[in-house]
Order: structure tokens, then sequence, then C-alpha cells
């Protein structure tokens, strides 16, 4: 598998960069994970929306789907100009009606509905999940190609159950909104050291940290982590790409 990280940043994007959007690869078949704010723009660096082969959401905060739209109408364009005929499903949990009824989109996209329980097989990824702790419903994913592993937390607080979740991962990309001795808990999100703390709980081989703040030196974030976990941990950043 190989991850490429096409936006990082909670919230809103950074000038020029993209908030969540993500692109795993494996076998040729491309899978974008989350489509956040400028994730379009920054997506064509690398692939175009049109070779695209699925999508997949963890929740529907703007962040990590704003640019769902604006793929669907690029999609349209396509079609017209390239004559391409290709319907692409998007994944989410359907305990959101609006959210979920946004992913279909004339003959150009599909909405596909994924719960906890239910492994979903998408081209050659095997996907389970997890409901997270926050304020909107989100789900994070365990991403199975052979037998390399990714786990994506999406937006969580710290809790239990992250960690048999993660277990043995090859990859933990793992949300760090906040640094150490703040409080993550009350927005739903995690801090450097909670995310060390499921590192090491889940004997990761690799941390990412993504969904960054936009205040603070990040390099505190990595030092933090580390008290807590001893492995190798990367920033996400624009363009990062991760082979697994």
């Amino acid at each position: 598998m190989k991850l490429t990280v096409i936006g990082h940043w909670g919230g809103y994007p950074k000038a020029g960069e993209a908030s969540s959007g993500y692109l795993l690869e494996h076998d040729g078949f491309k899978l974008l994970i989350d489509c956040g704010s400028a994730v379009l723009s920054q997506l064509q660096a690398y692939v175009q929306p049109e070779s695209l082969d699925a999508v997949i959401l963890s929740h529907y905060h703007a962040d990590h789907i704003a640019d769902i739209g604006v793929l669907q109408h690029a999609l349209l364009i396509s079609k017209y100009l390239n004559h391409t005929n290709k319907n692409i499903p998007i994944y989410g949990h359907s305990y959101d009606s609006n959210g979920f009824a946004n992913l279909t989109y004339k003959d150009i996209t599909t909405g596909i509905a994924y719960d906890q329980g239910e492994m979903l097989s998408v081209g050659p990824f095997s996907i389970d999940f997890l409901k997270t702790e926050h304020p909107a419903t989100c789900f994070a994913m365990r991403i199975s190609a052979g037998e390399k592993v990714l786990v994506y937390t999406g937006d969580t607080a710290y809790f239990e159950e992250l960690a048999p979740f993660a277990n043995d991962a090859n990859v933990l990309l793992c949300e760090c909104n906040f640094y150490k001795g703040m409080n993550g808990a009350s927005a739903g999100h995690m801090t450097s050291e909670e995310a060390g703390i499921l590192a090491s709980q889940a004997n990761i081989k690799k941390l990412i940290l993504t969904h960054l703040p936009h205040f603070g030196d990040h390099k505190q974030l990595i030092a933090e982590a580390n008290e807590q976990y001893s492995g190798n941990i990367t920033l996400a950043s624009q363009g990062l790409m991760i082979h697994i």
C-alpha cells in the first residue's frame, strides 16, 4: 500500500494546503479517505479526480467532506470533456441522513453505507470500523491489504477501545489536534500524549500525527508523543508518501 497525505489540517486548511484527505493506493486501486477543504485542488498534483476508484468518509464535518460537492462536479465535467462513463462509490455512514444523501449525485457518484461490525470490501482493501468519541458520529477505520494494515482514527477523543482496534497496525494515522496537558476530550480530539499512549498500547510500527492544530510548534507534538511511544513518529505534511 502507498499512502499519500493530500491534506492534514484540522478545522480549516493553511493557505495553499488542505484539511483532511489521504490517498491510499494498492494494486492500481485508488481510494480517497476523507475529502476536506481544498483536497480536490491538491489531489490533482498526484492523480486526476476521474482516476479515483472509490472515496470513503469518516464523518460529515466540513473539514472532512467540504470538497465532495466540487469533486462531484469535476467528475461530471470530466464525463463530458473526456467521455468518461464512471460512477464512483462514496462510502459513508448513514447516521446523518442529510450527509449521507449528498453522497449520491446523478449517475456520477453513489453513496454506500457502512457500519461498525460489518467488514467492507473496497477493491483490494478490507475495512473494519469503530465508532469514535466525537461530537458528530465518526468512525475510525482499520484498512487491510494482504498482511499490511493502516489504521486511521478519524476524529476522536482518546478511549480504551482504540488500542485493541489498532493492535499491531503497520501505520497509525492518528489525529493530534491538541498538545500535552490540554483538554482535547471536550472537543472530541486527542492530545499528542494520548496519541503516543495509543501507539504504545497498540504496538504500532509507525505513528503519523495528523489533523494538526493551527498553533504552537508542531515539533513539540512529536516530542510529547515520544514520551509515551519510542517507535517511529512522523508529522503529516502535504505530499508525504509512505509505503506500507
